[in-house]
């Protein structure tokens, strides 16, 4: 069954791919067919060259790929880490800048710099100088490991026809099969192809809702702008941005059922995953129908904003709804996120997580040893054995295994939520819900079907929105 799954997943990315036209209608109302040719220039030229920049991006995820396993089979050759194996042939290899190439950066940068003096700012040109020298050299070194490591490349990666089994690469003696670099890419190609429908479909609205306004006023003999006034501008009485848009979406909803609307833009298909909670602190009933994950950086400003919003909306769906929290720290721009996790999962283990959480959010910039034993302290833990907990290897185990968990998933920043399975591309309230409703919804329809799903693919389907 995986082969026929895998198999229909590449003959409808086949299809996506080398079937889009550019006259292709993607909405009617009013007797008007709207296609890419009615969007704003920039969206009209990302939504037409869709299929060569996946095809690229295709590309670009093997290069990858390779790179990946020439750098951990040269990792286990040498016992050393990633990050020793390129500060030994990489970093320490890069010649420092010379100081023609400070003064040369200098010059060239006086306009941002203003008054600070090459003293002042030569530790930043000399790091911008090096990193630029690194990110140079790394090619060079994996050029070279490819021909250490006998790489050679297979079938064309954005080849029509390519099966499960076809070999994509050798590298090292071992194939890249076809099956297994899909599995892996399937999520980058999809927030790639998700982003640029969510850019078209706003921009595909906003033309069918311009067109809606100009017919109505027309039929009332009256300008745009008059119209606009009259059920916008006047009924204002707030005058908020949250106002504006309110009325103006109850006006677009109005004039999409009244003139018909229909939006055909093929929409990605959501990709399901499996993310997995056990063992993971979480509110609500262990077999609720919906579960909802959130991947967090106690120290992220993102999280700290949705985290009530996301608790207020599932609130109000009582013991339908089950709320896990995983870490995900982002150690490379947040230094105290990795201790704040293991803060966290310390008080998970006397049964108070979600009450430090809050005071974890509430207190990003005090996220030091001593303030994360305050808070443990003001939530009345066991100090002896919260102060062990936070050096516990055991915990730290765990936040990297779900940081290892969240990279399979395809998770690159934070706040990241999943409800059961599904990631939720926006992260606001109406969003949440709307992701809810689907989720139980579809648990109904699971329900009253006699028949089970194994199998899904990541192509296009056809959504048609009626108004």
């Amino acid at each position: 069954m995986k082969f026929i799954t895998t198999f229909f997943y590449l003959l409808i990315f086949t299809f996506t791919l080398f079937a889009q036209k550019t006259d292709e209608v993607l909405a009617t109302a009013n007797g008007q067919k709207f296609t890419s040719k009615d969007l704003t220039p920039i969206v009209s030229e990302t939504f037409e060259n869709l299929p060569k920049t996946i095809a690229e991006t295709r590309k670009a995820l093997l290069e990858q790929q390779i790179s990946d396993i020439l750098l951990e089979t040269e990792v286990n050759a040498r016992k050393l880490t990633i990050e020793k194996l390129i500060e030994t042939d990489v970093t320490n290899k890069v010649p420092a800048p010379t100081d023609k190439e400070i003064q040369t950066i200098y010059d060239a940068n006086r306009a941002e710099i203003g008054s600070k003096t090459l003293a002042a700012v030569r530790p930043q040109i000399v790091a911008f100088l090096k990193r630029e020298a690194e990110e140079k050299a790394l090619p060079e070194y994996l050029s070279n490991l490819k021909v250490k490591y006998k790489v050679a490349l297979g079938r064309d990666v954005n080849a029509p026809n390519l099966k499960p089994f076809d070999t994509l690469a050798m590298v090292n003696g071992k194939p890249i099969l076809v099956e297994n670099f899909e599995a892996k890419i399937k999520v980058r190609l999809y927030d790639i192809e998700v982003n640029i429908y969510d850019r078209v479909r706003e921009s595909l609205e906003q033309a069918v809702y311009s067109a809606l306004v100009s017919a109505e006023a027309k039929s009332q003999n009256i300008e745009a702008s008059d119209l606009i006034a009259r059920e916008i501008t006047d009924k204002m009485r707030e005058f908020s941005d949250e106002e504006r848009g309110q009325l103006e979406n109850a006006l677009r909803d109005r004039l999409f059922k009244k003139y018909n609307a229909k939006f055909l833009l093929k929409e990605p298909a959501p990709i399901v995953q499996n993310v997995s909670t056990d063992n993971q602190p979480f509110q609500g009933k262990q077999n609720a129908p919906v579960t909802v994950v959130m991947f967090t950086d106690f120290q992220c400003p993102a999280c700290s904003a949705v985290h009530p919003v996301l608790k207020k909306v599932l609130a109000e769906y009582g013991d339908k709804i089950r709320f896990v929290v995983r870490d995900f720290p982002l150690t490379n721009i947040h230094e105290n996120a990795f201790r704040a996790a293991l803060a966290a999962n310390a008080a998970n283990a006397q049964g108070k997580f979600f009450e430090y959480a809050d005071l974890l959010y509430k207190n990003q910039t005090a996220l030091d040893v001593a303030s994360l034993k305050k808070y443990a302290a003001d939530l009345g833990l066991n100090q002896k054995q919260f102060d062990l907990d936070l050096t516990s290897e055991k915990f730290a185990a765990d936040v990297r295994k779900d940081l290892a968990d969240g990279k399979i998933y395809g998770i690159t920043g934070t706040p990241t939520i999943y409800v059961n399975g599904v990631k939720v591309r926006t992260l606001s309230a109406e969003s949440f819900r709307n992701a809810v409703e689907k989720a139980l919804k579809k648990v109904v329809r699971s329900q009253k079907s006699e028949s089970s799903i194994i199998g899904f693919s990541t192509g296009y389907w056809l959504l048609t929105t009626d108004y």
